[in-house]
C-alpha cells in the first residue's frame, strides 16, 4: 500500500526495518515521506516509488494520487518491457520449433504416400498377374495341344491357334492400357474435330451397346479443334461408353456431348494443368451411378466394380492416362439412382486446317520381290518372325542382328527400299542407327518397332515429326499395312 508521512521520525513505522533500523548514516535528512508501489497487471509488486523532503508535512492527498497514477505508467511499462523480451526469445525459437514441426509432418506425409504407393503397386502387380498368368495359360497350352497333335499326326488344329492368338492379342491389349494408365504411350496426335470423330463412331456405338441403349449426341455449334491422337480418343470415348452401358442392365440413354469450355485458374491449380481454352467431351448415363467410395477409386489400375472374368479394371486408367498425357484433364459426377457423367477436357489447338479422317487402306497390302526390307533387331526370335512374315508378303528381306551389322551392310552397297529397326538395342539406339545411315543416304525410308520406346522417338509422349512407329506386338496385317504406307509415301 501507499505510505504516506508528515514527520518520518515521528512515525511509528520508522526504525523497525534491520538492518540499520532507520536512515544509514550520511543519508540525505528525510522528515517527510511518500512511498508508492509498482504493481503489475498480474499483482506482483515490482517495486515502489520512494520520495523525502527534509521539511515536515510537505506530501498532501493531491501528491499521493500523481504518484499513483506515475506508478501506474511505470508498472505498464515494465510489464510491456517484459513482454516484448518474451516475443523475442519465442521468436527465437520459433523458425526452429517451426522446422522441426513441418519436418516431423513432411516425414509422416512421406510415410502415408509410401504406404499407399507400395499398395497402390501391390494391387498393380496382382492384377498383372491374374491377367496375363489367365492368358498364358491359354497361349502356352493351346501352343503344347498344337505340338503334340502336329506329332501325332493331327492337322485339325486350327481352333488352339486361334485360342493361343485371341490369348496374345489380349495380353498385347493388356499391355498397351498399361502403359496408357502411366502415360508411357506413344502418341501421334493430329489436330482434328472431335464433332467430326463422335459422329464417325455413331455406328461402332450401336453395334456396340445393343438396341437396350438409346445414343443420343448433342454437338456444340462451332466447337474448337483439338490436338490429340484420334485412334486413342476414339478408344478412349467407347470405353467410356461400355461402361455407361454396363450401368444400365435394364437399358437406359447414353448422350455424348461436347462443347467450348474455359478453365480459370483455380480449376487449372486444382487438377494440375494450364488454364485457358479447352474442348469438352462428356459421356452420361442414367445408369445405377457410384457411391463416394467408388467414385473415389474409379481411376485406379484394376479397381472394378464388374464380376471376375468381366473386366480388367483399367479402362477408366486408361482413359485417365492418355487425357493427361494428352494436356488434358478428366472428371466424374456421379449419384446413386441417377447416373454418372463423365467430362474429358482437351486443350485447344490452334493450328491450321485439320486433318481429314485417314481412308481405311484395303486388300492384303502385297509387297513386290524388288522391295527389299532391312530388318534390324537383336532379338533373334522376333527378327525371324518378321523376316518371314515380310517374306509371306512378298518382300526381300535382309536380316541384321543389330546396328553395326547394319551399318556394315549399307556401307558395303546393300541399301534397302525400308529399314525397319528397333528402337532400343544393346549397341546403339534405332535412331542413333538411322542419322548415321542417313548422312549417306537421307532420303531412306525408315519404320520403327519397339514394346516401350524410352524417349529415343517419343518427346513428351509424342511421336517425333515425320516419325512411323509399329508397336510390339503386332500382327501380321498391322506389319503389312504400316509397311505398305511408308514405302507408297512420297
Amino acid at each position: 500500500g501507499v505510505v504516506r508521512s508528515d514527520d518520518i521520525l515521528m512515525d511509528g513505522r520508522y526504525g523497525k526495518n534491520p538492518p540499520r533500523k532507520g536512515m544509514p548514516e550520511g543519508h540525505l535528512p528525510v522528515r517527510s515521506y511518500l512511498a508508492v508501489p509498482v504493481i503489475s497487471r498480474s499483482g506482483e509488486v515490482l517495486g515502489g516509488l520512494f520520495f523525502g523532503h527534509s521539511g515536515c508535512g510537505v506530501f498532501a492527498a493531491e501528491h499521493e494520487t500523481a504518484l499513483l497514477g506515475l506508478a501506474g505508467h511505470a508498472a505498464t511499462a515494465i510489464d510491456n518491457s517484459r513482454l516484448f523480451k518474451a516475443l523475442q526469445t519465442l521468436n527465437a525459437t520459433l523458425e526452429q520449433r517451426v522446422a522441426e514441426e513441418v519436418a516431423e509432418r513432411v516425414r509422416a506425409e512421406e510415410h502415408l504416400r509410401q504406404a499407399q504407393k507400395m499398395e497402390a503397386v501391390g494391387q498393380l502387380t496382382g492384377g498383372i498377374a491374374h491377367d496375363f498368368n489367365n492368358m498364358l495359360a491359354v497361349i502356352i497350352g493351346g501352343l503344347n495341344l498344337v505340338q503334340r497333335k502336329l506329332r501325332n499326326g493331327d492337322t485339325n488344329v486350327n481352333h488352339f491357334v486361334t485360342g493361343a492368338i485371341d490369348g496374345a492379342q489380349r495380353a498385347a491389349e493388356l499391355t498397351r492400357r498399361l502403359l496408357a494408365f502411366s502415360r508411357q504411350q506413344p502418341l501421334a496426335p493430329t489436330r482434328l474435330n472431335p464433332n467430326r470423330l463422335v459422329s464417325g463412331m455413331s455406328e461402332l456405338l450401336s453395334r456396340t451397346l445393343g438396341e437396350t441403349i438409346a445414343i443420343e449426341t448433342v454437338l456444340a455449334a462451332g466447337l474448337w479443334h483439338v490436338e490429340a491422337d484420334a485412334g486413342q480418343l476414339e478408344s478412349a470415348l467407347l470405353n467410356l461408353c461400355v461402361n455407361a452401358r454396363d450401368a444400365m442392365p435394364a437399358g437406359g440413354k447414353l448422350t455424348i456431348e461436347t462443347s467450348n469450355a474455359h478453365i480459370d485458374d483455380r480449376y487449372a491449380r486444382e487438377n494440375a494443368i494450364s488454364s485457358g481454352q479447352y474442348v469438352m467431351i462428356a459421356v452420361t448415363d442414367t445408369g445405377t451411378g457410384m457411391t463416394a467410395d467408388v467414385l473415389a477409386r474409379a481411376f485406379d489400375p484394376f479397381f472394378t466394380t464388374k464380376g471376375v472374368g468381366r473386366g480388367t479394371g483399367l479402362g477408366l486408367s486408361q482413359v485417365y492416362g492418355f487425357v493427361r498425357q494428352s494436356g488434358g484433364s478428366v472428371k466424374i459426377y456421379s449419384e446413386l439412382g441417377v447416373g454418372t457423367t463423365l467430362k474429358i477436357y482437351l486443350p485447344r489447338s490452334h493450328g491450321g486446317i485439320p486433318d481429314s479422317p485417314a481412308a481405311a487402306l484395303a486388300g492384303e497390302h502385297p509387297g513386290h520381290s524388288d522391295e527389299v526390307i532391312m530388318i534390324v533387331e537383336d532379338e533373334d526370335r522376333v527378327r525371324l518372325m518378321a523376316a518371314e512374315a515380310l517374306r509371306e508378303l512378298g518382300y526381300s528381306v535382309l536380316e541384321m542382328s543389330g546396328p553395326r551389322d547394319a551399318l556394315a551392310a549399307v556401307e558395303s552397297g546393300h541399301v534397302p527400299s525400308l529399314l525397319f529397326t528397333d528402337v532400343v538395342m544393346p549397341e546403339m539406339s534405332g535412331r542413333e542407327l538411322v542419322e548415321k545411315v542417313r548422312t549417306s543416304h537421307p532420303s531412306l525410308k525408315v519404320l520403327y518397332t519397339t514394346g516401350y520406346t524410352r524417349n529415343a522417338i517419343v518427346h513428351n509422349g509424342t511421336l517425333d515429326f515425320g516419325t512411323e512407329l509399329l508397336t510390339k506386338p503386332y500382327t501380321i496385317d498391322e506389319l503389312a499395312e504400316k509397311v505398305r504406307k511408308v514405302l507408297d509415301r512420297k
